[in-house]
């Protein structure tokens, strides 16, 4: 492996060496956002689930208490929503805003990092392509000097190594850009998650058809 990757240094230059340090930037990223979601959980909810439960069951304590244990966004949204809920129930357009605060500063902290990836994906193939098109020049440049002794075999052999920056950096790209959405959709699923039981504490699920409607109850004891 080693080798190489010396190899590659040496046929493809300062490119391919520049193209080699955003190949690890963008993987030592990737190393460090899947600890942080793992650390923060994103994308586990059955806590904060158990926790609203425990709300909706009028067990206010227990519910903040368990969420106390939690460290991601969800957590802490869900926490803002319930205390605010607890002592200033007559408040919920300030709540909602409150919530709308922390959510946003936590869901940026979960984001920190994913550009890094997503630069990468964008810079790394127009710098390969920029490495071919230095490596073109030099192989007619070659060319032209040769004049009429001109050997085919080297040309070639000068167009493949310039296109080699643009298969390294494609290769850096491609997963670059897939971690980096990856990484992206699960914080926009929390954020849905964040918006649905943040909503959830804040009006009880008062539309959820738990119960039967008031009319539907007019209605059968008129029939009765």
């Amino acid at each position: 492996m080693f080798d190489q990757i010396l190899s590659l240094l040496e046929k493809g230059g300062p490119v391919v060496a520049i193209l080699l340090v955003l190949s690890v930037i963008s993987l030592a990223a990737a190393f460090f956002k899947g600890w942080s979601f793992l650390r923060l959980g994103i994308g586990r909810h059955e806590v904060a689930q158990r926790a609203l439960k425990l709300w909706q069951g009028r067990q206010e304590a227990e519910a903040i208490g368990l969420l106390s244990t939690q460290r991601g966004p969800l957590a802490k949204a869900l926490i803002h929503a319930m205390r605010g809920m607890l002592y200033h129930p007559d408040k919920g357009d300030l709540i909602r805003e409150d919530i709308d605060r922390v959510a946003s500063r936590e869901v940026a902290r979960a984001r920190f990092g994913i550009r890094i990836m997503e630069t990468v994906g964008q810079v790394a193939p127009l710098l390969g392509l920029f490495g071919t098109v230095l490596g073109m020049i030099d192989a007619f440049q070659a060319l032209q000097s040769a004049g009429a002794t001109v050997d085919p075999a080297v040309l070639a052999g000068g167009i493949w190594v310039a296109l080699l920056t643009t298969a390294v950096g494609l290769a850096i790209a491609i997963p670059s850009s897939l971690l980096a959405t990856w990484f992206d959709s699960m914080v926009d699923r929390e954020v849905l998650a964040i918006e649905d039981m943040a909503t959830s504490v804040l009006t009880g699920e008062i539309t959820s058809g738990a119960e039967k409607p008031a009319l539907w109850n007019a209605k059968a004891t008129t029939t009765g």
